[in-house]
């Protein structure tokens, strides 16, 4: 794509966000120093994007979000847009048609050259720090943690091996953000990842992740993710495992074995029936993953009162503080960010959460994420549009073209 738009005559930006929990499509001023955008106006679906033979339906796409678009930029009195960013759930792995359709289609649309496409767990950082370093915790069905080093800041400090330095930890500390995979983490689940990203997953898919272990570039900075590996690899402390985990205590009880819980029992039949047949009725679903979420928050429910549950949820925490611990750069300034619906739950999860990110990563502020992925999405849209993008380019995470 020609890079010829002046960021003098680009009055607004577009971005547009697709998951597992549908589409949805925004539209705010470009003129924020920084690379942000602020107060945009939105239009959403609940029906998540196709997915055909060649991945996401570019042409089913377009054809929902470009008069959608239209709309916004008519009624956002826009004269000139300065860049586009398309936020999707599989975006590595199902994106071909996009990115292939996608540049040209929103040239001729609305004469834009700047387009960034990104990965959905990229527009979560983004919405959640913008372009400072740290980390994002999105958490939904599944989990995902997402680090990386702004371009300038590696420039300034010499690379990233020291950001992202392993001595004494493993693979890294620092900053990076965890988002929730999985259908329903955005990365997450509901979307995903609605969240904590909400859950980004379509149907039994799982959302789109990194792929490899993506040990940051010494000039260039970069990413590091950890987990997001689907509920039956990982995922760990994601709404489905804690689910699982409390179903789990559930039929221990009403078997009488050993770590049983009786208020979870009682949860478990209140919301799926007699214990004895929820084998029959979860094990056929396609969507078991979200299923077993749909039980985490009887879990959050019953902590007070249970001890079980408790425990499950901290060993979720537990978990949640490790795939932080993994992707987050060593710097002063770094952020833990907590997004996705997951931590909806409140005190009984983030109260641990808080807890174990104070003792494994001590000095790093721990924050509520600022915005959304759709907010990430027009946080990349201005960015590009001022060239003032920093977040670090990646085949499989955010490319721009």
């Amino acid at each position: 794509m020609d890079d010829t738009v002046s960021a003098d005559a680009a009055t607004h930006v577009l971005g547009i966000d697709s998951g597992g929990s549908g589409v949805r499509v925004g539209v705010a001023p470009a003129d924020i120093p920084g690379g942000s955008a602020a107060k945009p106006l939105t239009w959403s679906s609940a029906t998540p994007a196709g997915v055909g033979d060649r991945g996401i339906d570019a042409a089913a796409l377009l054809a929902r979000v470009l008069p959608a678009a239209r709309e916004l930029l008519r009624e956002a009195g826009a004269r000139r847009l300065g860049a586009v960013c398309v936020g999707a759930a599989g975006m590595a792995t199902l994106g071909d048609d996009l990115r292939a359709r996608l540049p040209d289609a929103l040239a001729d649309a609305f004469g834009v050259r700047r387009l960034a496409l990104a990965a959905d767990a990229v527009t979560a950082y983004a919405g959640a720090l913008g372009q400072r370093p740290g980390a994002v915790v999105a958490a939904g069905t599944g989990l995902i943690a997402l680090g990386a080093v702004p371009e300038d800041r590696t420039a300034r400090r010499g690379g990233t091996d020291g950001a992202y330095g392993t001595e004494g930890r493993g693979a890294g500390a620092g900053g990076g953000v965890a988002a929730g995979g999985g259908a329903g983490i955005g990365w997450a689940a509901d979307r995903t990842t609605d969240g904590p990203t909400a859950d980004r997953t379509t149907g039994g898919r799982t959302p789109d992740r990194p792929t490899g272990d993506r040990t940051p570039d010494r000039l260039t900075g970069g990413w590091r993710r950890a987990d997001g590996w689907g509920h039956l690899l990982g995922d760990c402390g994601g709404g489905a495992w804690i689910g699982r985990a409390g179903l789990e205590a559930a039929m221990r009880a009403h078997d009488g074995r050993d770590g049983g819980s009786k208020p979870l029992l009682a949860r478990l039949e209140a919301v799926f029936g007699p214990a004895a047949e929820l084998p029959g009725k979860l094990y056929p679903r396609p969507d078991r993953p979200a299923v077993l979420a749909s039980f985490a928050p009887e879990v959050g429910r019953c902590a007070a009162e249970d001890p079980v549950a408790e425990g499950i949820l901290r060993d979720a925490a537990r978990h949640i503080a490790e795939a932080a611990e993994a992707v987050c750069p060593r710097l002063e300034s770094s952020v833990v960010a907590l997004t996705g619906g997951l931590f909806r739950m409140g005190a009984p999860l983030l109260t641990p959460v808080r807890e174990e990110l104070a003792a494994r990563l001590p000095g790093t502020r721990v924050t509520e994420a600022a915005g959304d992925p759709l907010d990430g999405a027009l946080c990349v849209a201005a960015a590009l549009a001022t060239d003032e993008l920093r977040l670090p380019r990646d085949p499989g995470l955010l490319t721009v073209v």
